[in-house]
Order: structure tokens, then C-alpha cells, then sequence
């Protein structure tokens, strides 16, 4: 996303503008992509974070205004799972409640790079895509995957030195039968849609130039990553899905890139871990 100025455009940089975004841009993204085809007035438009503190860090900034920031590196993650995170059982396809996904998603703790905090649930109402093909990249955009979950909790992770990344999770219930189901459909629906697509919803239309499929490593019983290309004010928004399914409960890690144009990381770590613990 950019704050505009006098002929030029800049990113924002820091670490709160992004997680201030990135909360408007996840479970329900009709706020804050697209709105160009709005024929709503000024309480239409996707409301932008609080960008004052960059105004003021910009205004002592030697560099050409014009100039994209780079997000700092991620620190290092850890090679494997740590040993205390023990598996709740999931593995054999049951449906947890609530209360024992909330006890299975990913803690404070379980990666060492990480700290999880709540986060609410989406909105009632999402948007929808134009083209049935793509329903399933929507219905994760709306933080719903279908078909619809019998339990779902959500979580925000950040990176516990920088607060980068910023990535929320969602994990759901599904049941064998319709966690296969879900993972399958998506998966049609990335090849099907790469082109790119629209949603519409919330009196607004989100446009998505591009999907593509991203490569990950196995995780659970099944994995599969992609990247849906957003656009926030004529800016590309790369938001990234990274999936994971354990029986009948399917892990859904989201992040998104407000500062450029390539791919943003989630850490394999995180999939891998939320694996073993719902084992």
C-alpha cells in the first residue's frame, strides 16, 4: 500500500502500519481490495492503518520518497518441531469442538520465533466471486472455508523479536470426508482461476489479477500453497495461503505483502509444527 505524495509513490515500512493493515485485510478483504467500482461515497472507501508515526519518520528520511522499502529479513527458524508439542489426536479424522481446537491451534511458546495472540472471527458478511470456479479462494479470503466448518478458531502470529511477519491462522473442522473435500476444490480452483478473478461483497468490488500455486513442504496429510494477487488503490497486494490438513482439520496460515511485489514467507516451521500438535 502506498501513501501518496507529490508525484510520487511510497510504501509504507513499519511494523505497525503493516500489522494495522494486514488485520483490515484478512477475513474480509471486500474493506480494503478493490472499491474502485464502489458507487458508494467516502464511507465506502477502504479505511488505510494510521500511518502518522511513518509521516513523521519520513519527513527526517534522506532517502528519494519515491524509493520502496525493503521488510527487514525474517530471523532464523528452527529446523524441526520442538519435542514438548504433543499431538491432541486429530489424526484419525475426528471433528474437535471449539474448545479443543483452541486448545490444538498454535501458543505462545510452540515456535520459538513466534507469539500468538486471538484474533475474531470474520465478519458475516464476505464477498463473493464472480466466477463459481473460483468460490473456494473467496470463502478462504472470508476466512469461511468451505464446505463449512462445524468449529473454527483464529489466531495472529508474529514474529516475537520484530513483530514481522504478521501472519494469522485459522484453524477448522471438517471432518475427513469434507477437509479432503475442501483441500481438493481449492486446489481446482488455483489452477482455474490463475488468470484472476473478482469478488464482490459489502457493496464493493475486489479485484485479483492472479493465482498461482506456490511449492511448500509436506506437512500433515496433505499441504497445498498459493498466491492470490490482490489490488489496494492500483497497488498489487500479494496475499499468500499456506494450507495444511490433519484428518478432518484443515490449518490455514495467511499473510500478505504491503511493502512490494514479491511473494511474502510463512515459515514452513509453522505448518510443520501445527501438524504435530493436532496428531
Amino acid at each position: 500500500m502506498r501513501t501518496r505524495t507529490t508525484g510520487t509513490s511510497r510504501r509504507t515500512s513499519t511494523t505497525r502500519a503493516a500489522v494495522a493493515a494486514l488485520a483490515v485485510l484478512v477475513l474480509g478483504l471486500t474493506t480494503a481490495c478493490g472499491g474502485g467500482d464502489s458507487g458508494g461515497g467516502d464511507g465506502d472507501k477502504p479505511a488505510k492503518p494510521d500511518t502518522s508515526a511513518d509521516a513523521s519518520a519520513e519527513a527526517n528520511d534522506p532517502k528519494d520518497p519515491g524509493q520502496v522499502s525493503e521488510p527487514p529479513p525474517l530471523e532464523e527458524q528452527p529446523k524441526t518441531v520442538d519435542p514438548k508439542v504433543k499431538g491432541v489426536g486429530a489424526g484419525g479424522g475426528r471433528e474437535l469442538t471449539e474448545t479443543e481446537l483452541a486448545a490444538a491451534v498454535l501458543a505462545t511458546g510452540d515456535v520459538s520465533t513466534f507469539k500468538v495472540d486471538p484474533m475474531d472471527g470474520p465478519p458475516a458478511q464476505g464477498e463473493n466471486a464472480d466466477d463459481p470456479a473460483c468460490a473456494p479462494l473467496t470463502a478462504m479470503i472470508n476466512g469461511k472455508p468451505e464446505p463449512e466448518a462445524s468449529a473454527a478458531v483464529y489466531r495472529q502470529l508474529l514474529g516475537a523479536k520484530t513483530g514481522r511477519p504478521a501472519i494469522s491462522e485459522f484453524l477448522t473442522t471438517h471432518g475427513t470426508q469434507g477437509a479432503v473435500s475442501l483441500l481438493s476444490r481449492l486446489g481446482d480452483a488455483v489452477k482455474a482461476c490463475e488468470d484472476g478473478f473478482k469478488g464482490s461483497g459489502a457493496g464493493s468490488t475486489s479485484t485479483y489479477s492472479a493465482v498461482k500455486r506456490i511449492d511448500v513442504p509436506k506437512a500433515g496429510d496433505d499441504t497445498l500453497a498459493y498466491q492470490v494477487t490482490g489490488d489496494f488503490e492500483g497497488d498489487p497486494v500479494p496475499l499468500v495461503f499456506h494450507v495444511v490438513r490433519v484428518g478432518g482439520t484443515v490449518a490455514t496460515f495467511y499473510t500478505a505483502n504491503l511493502e512490494g511485489t514479491a511473494t511474502p514467507e510463512i515459515p514452513s516451521i509453522l505448518l510443520a509444527t501445527q501438524a504435530a500438535k493436532l496428531k
